[in-house]
């Protein structure tokens, strides 16, 4: 489960788990819901994988969602759904979704950065939860 919320001239993400790898998935989910607003547009027609390395759950988060936004600048991935496996070593996940299409897609924010200001990803009793803040 995720939401955005407002955070001065920035949106944040918001998100939480009962897992690890249910929180990344989600915080995946959070940044394409605000790159594209309605993640329904997006088909599950292409699949990317990524590797990304790290032990602190919190930069771990930080480095995936900048992997993720790097996808859409450089090759202008759209994705929709998340299968992520997280080990003492960082993550190995695939996203699925399809590249941005003008005639197909409306988008509904630009993201200059995701920013460190508020990066957050902790256990709880429940299971994990985080946020972070993108530049838009």
């Amino acid at each position: 489960m995720y939401d955005i919320f407002e955070h001065t001239a920035d949106l944040g993400i918001r998100f939480s788990a009962t897992t690890l790898e249910q929180a990344m998935a989600d915080a995946g989910r959070g940044l394409f819901a605000v790159i594209a607003g309605d993640l329904g547009q997006i088909r599950p027609v292409a699949e990317e994988a990524f590797v990304v390395a790290g032990t602190d759950p919190t930069w771990l988060l930080f480095d995936w969602v900048s992997e993720l936004h790097a996808a859409f600048e450089l090759r202008r991935m759209l994705f929709a759904t998340f299968t992520v496996e997280c080990d003492a070593t960082g993550l190995r996940a695939t996203a699925r979704g399809e590249r941005y299409d003008p005639a197909r897609h409306t988008l509904a924010h630009e993201i200059k950065a995701i920013t460190q200001h508020e990066l957050d990803l902790r256990r709880t009793a429940e299971g994990w939860e985080g946020r972070f803040i993108v530049d838009i």
